[in-house]
């Protein structure tokens, strides 16, 4: 996805309105997770290297459901994405999209504002990490850097904040949460951590996803810059451990949901440095039909070109982690 539409979605967010597992599935040995690779799959219990010598080398989407304790969410995560029991955890959270944009000439004027100079020079300081591994040393350090760059782009707007979300491994998701006059949340999220199987393993992850997290920065860095206001609150999240099963945004996305947060929408940012295409191309399955058809028509509008359509397979990103809790 382009920064253009990161950025228009944004502004556009001023006028938004609003199978379980088999129970004999017990853990035994602490050292195993256990994984889903399907919603008919009941899960299958691996060591952290199975996951990728089995999965992610083989490029088989996967969600670890070890810490997923919320029925509803398990059996979300073992129904097909249209069927009526996801559609009712997502009817919650019921928003009406615009047809028609109206925030155009806004939008346009900050898309004027975007620069590659910062998302140059971010990817490469990531990419210059041995790897962001999720149980890493460098993968945390790249976390510290990623909550201080943040930090200090959202300077320019003291009512921005910055947070880390903590999980059971070391290295942290980062939120920031930019206010608006509501709470209802409007999110664009991006996973940073990026792996080659093991800790030890070089892995630049320059393209997945460097290049999904210095969009995010990037669309961050022009709002605070241009005094943006948006009456919804905007968040910039900034995903741990989605190589190891989509791990900090199930976390981010349980807390939510059991806090009672309102999600109006949740843009995620996930190889948006190249598309055998040559234009953006949208998602269409385990997501909300009604929003990305707002999606599509925001790319149109700022791209100038009808965006693509493709099938991202289960798992494969932290999208699912949204839709699955109901968002």
């Amino acid at each position: 996805m382009r920064f253009s539409t990161t950025i228009a979605l944004a502004a556009a967010s001023v006028g938004l309105v609003a199978a379980a597992p088999a129970a004999d599935n017990v853990q035994v040995n602490p050292a195993l997770r256990l994984v889903k690779t399907s919603e008919d799959d009941a899960g299958t219990w691996v060591t952290e290297d199975e996951k990728f010598e089995k999965y992610t080398s083989k490029g088989i989407g996967f969600i670890d459901i070890t810490d997923i304790t919320d029925d509803e969410v398990l059996t979300a995560l073992s129904t097909a994405s249209d069927d009526v029991q996801v559609s009712k955890l997502a009817e919650r959270q019921a928003v009406t999209y615009p047809t028609t944009l109206t925030h155009v000439a806004e939008a346009n004027s900050l898309i004027t504002r975007v620069s590659n100079t910062g998302p140059q020079s971010w990817l490469k300081t990531l990419t210059d990490f041995n790897n962001r591994h999720y149980r890493s040393t460098t993968g945390t350090q790249a976390a510290t850097w990623l909550y201080n760059q943040a930090v200090s782009i959202a300077s320019g707007n003291s009512a921005i904040t910055v947070t880390r979300f903590t999980h059971s491994f070391n290295q942290p998701s980062i939120i920031v949460r930019y206010p608006g006059t509501t709470s209802d949340l409007v999110i664009v999220g991006a996973h940073f951590d990026s792996t080659a199987g093991a800790t030890t393993a070089r892995a630049p992850g320059a393209d997945d996803n460097g290049s999904g997290t210095v969009v995010v920065l990037e669309a961050l860095r022009v709002l605070v810059a241009a005094g943006f206001k948006p009456k919804n609150t905007l968040e910039f999240h900034f995903y741990a451990g989605e190589e190891g099963g989509l791990l900090g945004s199930a976390a981010v996305f349980s807390n939510y949901r059991t806090t009672g947060k309102r999600v109006l929408g949740m843009l995620n940012q996930d190889m948006t440095g190249y598309s055998p295409g040559g234009r953006a191309t949208v998602y269409t399955d385990y997501v909300d039909t009604a929003f990305t058809a707002y999606v599509r028509l925001v790319v149109a509008q700022y791209t100038g070109a009808t965006p693509s359509s493709s099938s991202c397979g289960y798992g494969c990103s932290d999208h699912a982690s949204a839709r699955s809790n109901g968002f």
